[in-house]
């Protein structure tokens, strides 16, 4: 068994697993378990026949509907074709006896992932604009798919998608709540009184669209993969485009990729709130965003919830990453974050 994870791989039964169901795989296989991240423990396969990523849910108890890496898979082979770039997937695995839960392979690319929305590796503010400009014609892209077109027409349920969302999402943290949190309280209080009409739209949504789950080729600004498609269903478009926009609001240390708060955006290229949606709705062909406010505060909710699933994990001792438990300190100040939308949430 060769891994430099605690979590580590039985490649023993992996090896004969893999050589029968993927074609031209060879062992022996090492390996190396990818920093970062809370949610699926993501590796790096290195064999005599090339390099793979595997992917797996974490062991241990889950909550209901989370880890789902089987949808993963089905969502990225779907997407492969269409102009939506993914990385090509090879096998999923849902057999738990293999490696101790469900997972799949797919390949590695190789390219940029930034985890700093001010991108410091940037040439300079004309690539800076220009990747940031990339996020947003990629989630275009993405939301013009039909998915019925690509088999995923019952990749989500029917109905108002953020009650339905918002339902989850209270139920999730409720499930992983390890105290009162009075600002959690109080959202959740706001969202469920504030909650959009079922106006029709409907669309493939990423679910967790922010600039650390996109690969950029190696010299261009362009995204040669987007990541991480967990959390993604059908539902509604400007669930991504909100969650996107938030990282203008996060401050640099949040939980997730690092936040814009209080940089001189301006000064370093990157488009404000009001162009970043008036670029999508130029894409999408629309003439603007009513209910910003609910998507906003909803996202900053949402990733709350999350954060309190990873502390949760933690304390059950079984999160992907040791960091797992610092990721309860954040809960309170996202939605101290929301209720802050809620009372407010003009574009920036």
């Amino acid at each position: 068994m060769t891994s430099t994870s605690t979590l580590a791989l039985d490649t023993a039964k992996l090896t004969p697993y893999l050589e029968k169901n993927v074609e031209g795989f060879r062992g022996p296989i090492r390996a190396d378990k990818f920093t970062g991240g809370q949610s699926n423990p993501t590796y790096k396969l290195t064999t005599p026949s090339g390099a793979y990523v595997l992917r797996r849910q974490p062991p241990g108890p889950l909550l209901k509907s989370a880890h789902a890496v089987d949808r993963e898979y089905r969502v990225q082979s779907a997407l492969a074709r269409t102009a939506v770039p993914v990385a090509r997937m090879f096998h999923l695995c849902e057999d738990p006896a293999v490696i101790g839960s469900k997972f799949y392979l797919m390949e590695l690319l190789t390219g940029r992932v930034f985890w700093d929305s001010a991108l410091p590796e940037a040439s300079g503010n004309e690539e800076r604009r220009q990747i940031h400009e990339e996020v947003i014609r990629v989630l275009a892209t993405l939301h013009a798919v039909d998915p019925g077109a690509v088999g995923l027409a019952n990749f989500g349920k029917p109905g108002n998608y953020y009650r339905r969302q918002l339902e989850r999402w209270i139920a999730q943290y409720r499930a992983s709540e390890l105290e009162t949190i009075v600002p959690m309280e109080e959202i959740v209080s706001w969202l469920t009184g504030h909650v959009p009409g079922d106006d029709g739209l409907i669309a493939l949504v990423h679910g967790d669209y922010r600039i650390d789950n996109l690969m950029f080729h190696a010299d261009q600004p362009r995204i040669i993969a987007v990541l991480d498609w967990e959390l993604s269903t059908l539902g509604h478009p400007y669930a991504d485009l909100a969650y996107h926009c938030m990282q203008l609001r996060m401050p640099p240390d949040s939980p997730a990729s690092k936040g814009l708060a209080g940089i001189d955006r301006a000064s370093l290229g990157i488009p404000s709130e009001s162009e970043i949606v008036a670029m999508y709705c130029r894409l999408r062909g629309i003439d603007g965003i009513e209910h910003w406010s609910f998507y906003l505060a909803f996202c900053f909710f949402r990733l709350a919830a999350i954060a309190q699933g990873v502390a949760k994990r933690a304390a059950q001792g079984n999160a992907s990453s040791t960091k797992g438990a610092a990721a309860g300190r954040f809960v309170r100040p996202l939605a101290q974050m929301a209720l802050q939308v809620a009372g407010g949430g003009q574009l920036d």
